[in-house]
């Protein structure tokens, strides 16, 4: 079976890539495990909490991008840890200094520490900001429809409801939603965090989302690495699947899946 990555490219801020799985950094119990599993899952997109990962802010400590080169992959800086506006636009504003200009990164803004929920008011704050100030925004927002095509018309590059709650792995639990915000996007939308194992990633991409950015359903597997390739492959089978369209769901079906013609005894 030939490829079709290069006839159906995701394009995010006005860059092609062939994989549509992103994944995170955070969670791995070191880094040779961090790199491991990133070069099994496919990715080129690999998003960086700047907050609690050294790329450079911390001389004289082990340093992600020894194993993550931003030469082989497209960093993606996110905001993870940030409860206000002002704090997510100081955070990615540093990590366009350390990361000499680069300006494609991941705006969440979280409304509590128990349950990460995004807090949307500052969100679109942040976004309206750093739209201005020249970023563009990968955006972490509920599965509200309305909330996302706002943060589409403020510029972001993407938008990126979530399937359910950080690090829950609980799957998409409001496909209708989904369906809604995919179905009114111009920009890419992308399932961000809930996943658990493969079979959601596949169901997203079925769904028709444009990619799936995960961390701890690989990170938090017992094997990290087999769980990345897992995920490679059913990002892959469901983009197919929505490709390809599926057959209409029936009760029954009065039509038989083989020819009736020619059977014996038939005429």
């Amino acid at each position: 079976m030939k490829s079709n990555e290069n006839l159906d490219p995701l394009v995010i801020g006005g860059k092609s890539y062939s994989s549509r799985l992103l994944i995170g950094t955070g969670k791995y119990k070191d880094f040779a495990e961090t790199k491991a599993a990133v070069e099994a899952s496919g990715a080129q997109i690999v998003t960086v909490a700047i907050r609690r990962t050294n790329i450079g802010q911390n001389p004289g400590e082990p340093n992600l991008l020894d194993a993550i080169p931003p030469s082989k992959y497209t960093l993606l800086p996110n905001t993870a840890g940030c409860y206000t506006a002002d704090d997510a636009v100081r955070t990615l504003r540093l990590a366009r200094e350390l990361l000499d200009g680069h300006d494609l990164v991941k705006l969440e803004v979280l409304g509590d520490p128990k349950t990460l929920y995004p807090n949307v008011v500052e969100t679109i704050a942040a976004a309206k900001t750093l739209v201005k100030d020249g970023f563009k925004v990968m955006v972490y927002t509920s599965d509200d429809p309305i909330i996302a095509k706002q943060l589409e018309e403020i510029g972001c590059v993407a938008v990126m409801p979530l399937a359910s709650l950080i690090g829950s792995g609980m799957g998409i639990l409001n496909p209708w939603n989904l369906q809604i915000i995919i179905e009114s996007a111009k920009v890419p939308v992308i399932v961000d965090a809930g996943v658990g194992t493969a079979s959601d990633a596949a169901i997203a991409m079925e769904l028709g989302c444009d990619a799936v950015l995960m961390n701890t359903a690989v990170a938090a597997a017992k094997n990290p690495v087999l769980m990345a390739t897992a995920m490679c492959k059913a990002v892959e089978a469901g983009r197919a699947a929505f490709l390809a369209g599926r057959m209409p769901k029936k009760l029954y079906s009065a039509s038989p899946s083989s020819p009736t013609g020619g059977m014996i005894g038939k005429s």
